[in-house]
């Protein structure tokens, strides 16, 4: 670490620490050239990948959309605040742990789809019916089908 006041590149550590809430690590530094200290702080950088949207635009990760079109369709639903901060935090590892730089607005979709499905039928149900462009009755039809088979399915 090079000295921010003589710019020598030998400084030693002299204290290390780790913040409470365990995602930083201050370090109290000394240049053996000038004798002076100084502080660095080191922290994880984690990037989302960048959606990349039908019409190929590109748009940075927001969260707060994420959220926002679980808790429409979870709308009036017995979903508790935990539970969505769950199916949040597990869509984001998934993207985060793909390590891909770029991701299609459909995979997040698909992500969304299969969080709700697990949190709540209907929400689901109601998801499905804008994401995938319901056009008539049958559709509706089918997806409900298709989730009260899931349902009489013994799991394993």
């Amino acid at each position: 670490m090079k000295c921010p006041f003589c710019h020598h590149e030998d400084t030693q550590v002299i204290d290390t620490r780790v913040s409470e809430e365990g995602d930083t690590i201050r370090r109290r530094r000394r240049c053996a050239h000038c004798d002076k200290r100084f502080t660095t702080y080191e922290r994880i950088e984690l990037l989302m990948p960048v959606i990349v949207k039908k019409n190929g635009s590109r748009t940075d990760f927001d969260a707060a959309k994420l959220r926002a079109s679980l808790m429409l369709a979870l709308r009036k639903r017995p979903v508790s605040a935990e539970a969505v901060d769950a199916a949040i935090h597990r869509i984001e590892e998934k993207l985060l742990s793909s390590g891909v730089r770029e991701v299609l607005s459909g995979h997040i979709g698909e992500l969304v789809m299969r969080e709700l499905k697990r949190l709540d039928k209907i929400a689901y149900i109601r998801f499905a019916s804008v994401y995938k462009s319901f056009e008539d009755v049958a559709e509706f039809q089918d997806a409900i089908a298709e989730v009260g088979r899931e349902r009489k399915t013994p799991s394993k």
